[in-house]
């Protein structure tokens, strides 16, 4: 979706010029159906805002009951595969230091289906410990302090892996870690990714 494409003034949206600006979302985003289907919504309800005339409504109105069939075409067609976004999502947010429970949110939010969410987010306590511990080295916390943390700083890691979603019990644990127990377990967690 160019600037141009954007032009609220322009033609009524209609299945084909919605078609090619999925594929041009679609070429800079990774979706789902979901997001797809929203942002599309949002390319007719822009045109809308600045479309004059007696027939807009019906016409924006017939572009947003394109939309589900534009959506499913590009599903049918392998263009937006919601397992393969959770699972693709799901091993990123792991990388980069997400708690299960956070990373169930941020699928949820971009509209995967809660079974799906559930098979790219099996419960994997080894995984949700590499995740607090890539959380912790990317902070700067923990057994990744500079100096030695007074207790009230101690206090106050666990309470940041606390607001990241991760569990009491796993917080403590990976706040026990040495950092080369804790550099261990990030490097064999990136072996078996």
């Amino acid at each position: 979706m160019t600037d141009e494409d954007d032009d609220p003034t322009g033609p009524p949206p209609d299945a084909a010029s919605l078609h090619e600006a999925a594929v041009a979302y679609l070429a800079r985003y990774g979706a789902t159906r979901a997001t797809l289907a929203r942002a599309l919504n949002r390319r007719v309800d822009r045109w809308l805002r600045g479309a004059t005339g007696p027939g807009a409504a019906a016409q924006a109105a017939a572009a947003k009951r394109a939309v589900p069939e534009v959506v499913a075409r590009l599903a049918d067609a392998g263009a937006v595969n919601d397992a393969a976004f959770a699972h693709s999502r799901a091993r990123k947010l792991a990388r980069t230091g997400h708690s299960h429970r956070a990373s169930a949110a941020h699928l949820a939010a971009r509209g995967v289906p809660p079974d799906l969410v559930r098979t790219a987010l099996p419960p994997d306590e080894t995984r949700e410990l590499a995740a607090a511990v890539t959380y912790l080295r990317r902070r700067r916390l923990g057994p990744f302090r500079a100096a030695e943390a007074p207790p009230e700083g101690r206090l106050k890691d666990l309470g940041s892996l606390a607001r990241a979603g991760f569990s009491g019990d796993l917080a403590r644990r990976a706040m026990a870690l040495t950092r080369d127990e804790a550099e261990a377990l990030l490097l064999a967690s990136r072996r078996d990714a």
